[in-house]
């Protein structure tokens, strides 16, 4: 890992000995193409980047320039299908994105320069979130294999939304909101080979600018050029980046480059309770205190009262956001426009949660984090999610009212181990979020089976979970319209099971969050036990009923033997499965291998099988300890699900023994 702070002028002499090394012109573009090799050369690729060259100049103010020049070659033909159009996303209110040229260049040598007039500008595809991205689509046409593309945009500008600005605005508009800083996440993987990749900024000498390289190296140099200084970073002979199922993030395994002006996180921190007080972001009118007041009549338990604001919160504002209103994407929207319009995106939630604790006579501020994949020391800006935190006995507790609905959590679990920063008066670090016990999250199935002498299978089943586990368990059951409900829950207990029927059904109130979530029933196969000449087989109903709808790790792929990258599950947890079964005549178990325990630091594993009499007993025990785990952990997690799933023990052999 290479670590450079760029903060003294003496460094940045001693660095300019490699200066030389860069061309003192611009490439010969079309021979980089010709020479660049083809599909022997990468094997599985149908596209390789020749060349990817970004050059940032960042002003006094903090807005960048950003010039992108690109070289493409076709290497198969669905290549030159996936180039027949490029797309170049943007948000016009924070960014600019401007297509200055782009050229096929024909394995003869010819080339044809592209009619910038056919680019088109559209609102881009939406989901849940409305705020006029836009797209600009440059149609390329036919590609031969063997053909080039060359394509150079300007770009300036950042990427969180400033809202509701004119149109007609200068520059302005384009300054980052932490105003004369600037920072950058730069990539040095993609999912296509690439031979060259060259990262340069330029930026004014008296700004310091710190950076750092994860998870490999990169030829750098650093020079001083009159008032301004140059930073440059280059890698050659990338191999495509091949994922691994179930892995970590690939931004938090694969080469990346973090630059930053601004100090530390305490800086940020600092700055976002500040940008967002300034604002008044979190004043309640009389209407959010009514409301507020009527939430919480008739306790006096502080927690109490958190719990069901956050959960108001969770429930009533819809997951939608229509409205960009006044301020920009660091700035949390009023709790007034969110309470009016009872919807917004995970920053109008964690707000709009920020505002009712204040009403209620809380000390309560927002928070920033990165769902999905690890925040890096570099303070770049590497957030996604907006969360709330509230102080209690002088400690900060987080809640997350956009993870939560139908939850009993108020953190969901499902983002443990992941960093945040809170924007609070004193100023914070990053942070990270503990592991949650795997207890917190247990899913516990009691059955008691009985087999009939017509061969029918009867068992009373019991089902209680908590955490992860009991949100699982209400999605799974809470669904559907009311007056068809039942039926549909019953026909989802035995889904999956021919010719299964299930009665006696009671549960808990999915839509009730004050306890833990349970569901009993009574289920019936008919022909469960198959008999043959001297053997009968018989599936026990823990193998078959449809747990892995509620298994964290239930989509973790296991046929890999070793793996090369951090992984991940849902959340941590813990499963025990326990199922007598009384036979209806004196038959011995005749598959009964002893299951080997497993102890890991990331999965424990235990069960067995023991008959006494006609009555089998059936234990299976798995303990996930956390959410995010190292690659040298994935043997102990493979063998402990791999041996919970195993399905030799999913198929009982009976020798009978005569009727008793």
């Amino acid at each position: 890992m290479l670590r450079v702070f760029a903060i003294g002028v003496i460094a940045l002499i001693l660095c300019q000995s490699l200066v030389a090394a860069e061309p003192a012109g611009p490439p010969d573009w079309v021979r980089l193409i010709r020479e660049a090799g083809n599909a022997d050369q990468y094997p599985g690729a149908s596209v390789l980047v020749v060349l990817d060259q970004t050059r940032v100049e960042v002003m006094d103010t903090g807005l960048s320039h950003v010039r992108q020049k690109t070289l493409f070659k076709i290497l198969q033909p669905e290549g030159a299908a996936e180039m027949k159009a490029l797309t170049f996303g943007y948000d016009p209110q924070s960014a600019y994105v401007e297509i200055r040229s782009a050229r096929i260049v024909r394995k003869d040598g010819k080339v044809e320069e592209l009619d910038l007039s056919r680019v088109t500008d559209y609102p881009a595809p939406a989901r849940a979130i409305y705020w006029g991205a836009r797209e600009k689509m440059l149609p390329v046409g036919r590609l031969e294999v063997g053909d080039g593309l060359a394509v150079q945009f300007y770009r300036k500008g950042y990427t969180y939304a400033l809202l509701q600005q004119d149109a007609t605005a200068d520059d302005s508009r384009y300054i980052p909101p932490m105003k004369g800083h600037f920072y950058d996440i730069v990539p040095f993987y993609s999912h296509r080979p690439v031979k060259v990749k060259r990262y340069e900024v330029t930026i004014p000498r008296e700004k310091e600018l710190q950076y750092e390289f994860y998870n490999g190296a990169a030829r750098h140099f650093a020079r001083i050029e009159n008032d301004r200084i140059h930073y440059l970073w280059e890698k050659t002979d990338i191999a495509a980046f091949k994922p691994e199922p179930n892995q970590v993030s690939p931004s938090d395994v694969a080469p990346k480059l973090l630059l930053s002006t601004s100090p530390d996180w305490q800086a940020k921190s600092l700055w976002f309770h500040r940008v967002n007080e300034d604002f008044g972001s979190f004043e309640f009118n009389d209407e959010i205190k009514a409301k507020v007041d009527e939430i919480v009549a008739g306790t006096s338990d502080p927690w109490e009262k958190i719990s069901r604001l956050t959960h108001w919160v969770a429930e009533e504002i819809r997951y939608s956001g229509i409205s960009m209103g006044e301020g920009e994407g660091f700035t949390l929207h009023p709790g007034s426009m969110t309470f009016r319009d009872r919807c917004g995106v995970c920053k109008d939630k964690a707000g709009m949660l920020v505002t009712m604790l204040r009403a209620a006579g809380f000390v309560s501020y927002p928070a920033m984090t990165m769902a999905g994949s690890r925040i890096d020391r570099i303070p770049a800006d590497q957030f996604n999610h907006s969360v709330t935190v509230v102080k209690v006995d002088n400690e900060y507790h987080l809640l997350d009212p956009t993870w939560v609905p139908g939850v009993r959590e108020l953190w969901s679990s499902a983002e443990q181990q992941q960093e945040y920063l809170m924007g609070i008066p004193e100023g914070a670090d990053l942070m990270s979020t503990p592991t949650s016990p795997a207890e917190n999250h247990y899913l516990y199935y009691t059955i008691d089976t009985r087999v009939e002498a017509d061969g029918g299978l009867t068992a009373d089943v019991r089902i209680e979970a908590e955490g992860q586990s009991d949100s699982g368990l209400r999605r799974f059951l809470g669904f559907g319209p009311l007056h068809r409900r039942a039926d549909m829950q019953r026909a989802a207990l035995c889904n999956g099971i021919p010719g299964a029927d299930v009665s006696r059904l009671v549960m808990h109130d999915p839509e009730d969050l004050s306890k833990p979530m349970f569901v009993s029933f009574r289920i019936h196969v008919p022909g469960a036990l198959r008999p043959a000449k001297a053997i009968s087989l018989l599936k026990p109903l823990s193998f078959q009923l449809p747990l892995d709808n509620l298994l964290t790790f239930s989509r973790v792929r296991t046929e890999m033997k070793t793996r090369k990258y951090a992984f991940r599950t849902r959340c941590s947890q813990l499963v025990r499965v326990k199922e007598t079964i009384r036979l209806p005549h004196s038959m011995s178990l005749a598959n009964a291998p002893e299951w080997r325990s497993v102890t890991s630091s990331g999965a424990d594993f235990q069960g067995k099988i023991t008959q006494k009499g006609n009555q089998i007993s059936l234990f299976r025990e798995i303990k996930l300890k956390k959410r995010i785990y190292e690659a040298d952990e994935w043997p102990g997690f493979r063998d402990s699900v791999r041996r919970f799933s195993d399905p030799e023990h999913g198929l009982l052999v009976f020798r009978h023994g005569g009727k008793q």
